[in-house]
């Protein structure tokens, strides 16, 4: 049997573990020495291959696109709040939600560590009946991680979409023909997060797990944390949050329900759930009928908010097996074998 020589065989491995190493590393700063000032500067002149961007302290304001594989954001802060994205931004300004993010990604590899993303729109204009969403973070990336992040905006913060299951759908939103193949939808992993919003403020149909996050409600007559989209079985799409806690100050009159099905086949599971603020006890909303359809699980809430017994979903017990799986590697893993546990502790050893 022949020998593999160390240094190929140290190469073969780096193939999967050492990416992160070998990416160009540049610096954003307004001020003193760096490679660049603006956030989007940097992207802009960053190697097809991807770059590693180290942004110091400061707000930058500019609306920033992503469109190369493998751009890692990191913050150099004491803590995520000293790194501000910040933009501002609205569907009705915008020309459309999907438009009106202040930072958007549509390529493969994304991360981001220690920072914060914000759109401030509706804390700078009189919120409207339409066209009142503004999006954070648009994120169209498979292999994505972020880690110790803050998401803040109102309607709509963060659009945890997927480019690879939208082929030849139908633009109305309606079932797709049957005989869809199978689809694996774009992995996020979120750990140590800071969600802030009101109305679906998580949406889209990305596969994303919810690490440790913190899901925080404005205030709003209506508080719906997510509105997921899958759209049809065969996708392999839904929201997990594992082990997250759920805060808020909401004013008398305020209803906080889990989710409601932006398409027909929403699929959110949450585990062992702290919950502070009280739920209403349907724990869920219907949205054009679509409730028959969805997936909605809720396992192990706690805290004085969990108001439970009376949910308008019903759902069977969680099996042994089933919790077992309840990890970010046995969710995020596909077919590829992807590790985001392994790519987020990559990530913040390099801040």
């Amino acid at each position: 049997m022949r020998r593999v020589p160390l240094a190929l065989l140290a190469a073969l491995t780096c193939v999967t573990t050492c990416h992160a190493q070998v990416l160009k590393r540049v610096t954003v700063s307004h001020e003193g020495k760096s490679d660049f000032h603006t956030l989007q500067e940097a992207v802009d002149h960053a190697p097809a291959d991807g770059e590693e961007i180290r942004v110091a302290p400061g707000t930058y304001r500019e609306k920033i696109h992503i469109s190369t594989p493998n751009i890692h954001l990191i913050g150099t802060g004491k803590k995520p709040q000293d790194v501000v994205l910040s933009w501002n931004d609205s569907a009705k300004s915008a020309g459309g939600t999907g438009k009106s993010g202040s930072v958007s990604v549509d390529a493969d590899g994304f991360m981001a560590e220690n920072l914060t993303i914000e759109n401030t729109w509706e804390l700078e204009h009189t919120r409207t009946e339409e066209g009142s969403q503004a999006v954070a973070l648009l994120m169209s990336s498979d292999r994505a991680v972020l880690d110790n992040v803050r998401l803040i905006a109102a309607q709509d913060t963060l659009y945890a979409n997927s480019r690879t299951c939208h082929e030849n759908l139908p633009k109305d939103g309606s079932p797709p023909p049957p005989g869809r193949a199978a689809c694996q939808a774009s992995r996020q992993y979120f750990r140590n997060c800071y969600i802030e919003g009101h109305v679906d403020f998580i949406f889209g149909d990305a596969k994303a797990v919810f690490d440790h996050c913190e899901l925080h409600a404005r205030h709003n007559n209506n508080v719906m944390f997510t509105a997921q989209s899958r759209q049809f079985p065969e996708e392999d799409s839904g929201y997990y949050f594992l082990h997250s806690r759920i805060t808020g100050n909401p004013q008398p009159g305020d209803k906080l329900v889990l989710g409601r099905p932006w398409r027909t086949y929403a699929t959110v599971l949450f585990y062992d759930t702290d919950i502070q603020p009280k739920l209403s006890a349907d724990g869920w909303s219907e949205w054009g009928g679509r409730l028959k359809t969805s997936t909605y699980r809720e396992y192990r809430s706690h805290g004085p908010g969990v108001n439970g017994g009376q949910r308008i979903v019903t759902y069977p017990p969680l099996s042994r097996e089933e919790e077992k799986r309840l990890t970010p590697r046995a969710l995020l893993a596909g077919s590829d074998g992807w590790d985001p546990i392994h790519a987020a502790d990559g990530l913040r050893s390099r801040r």
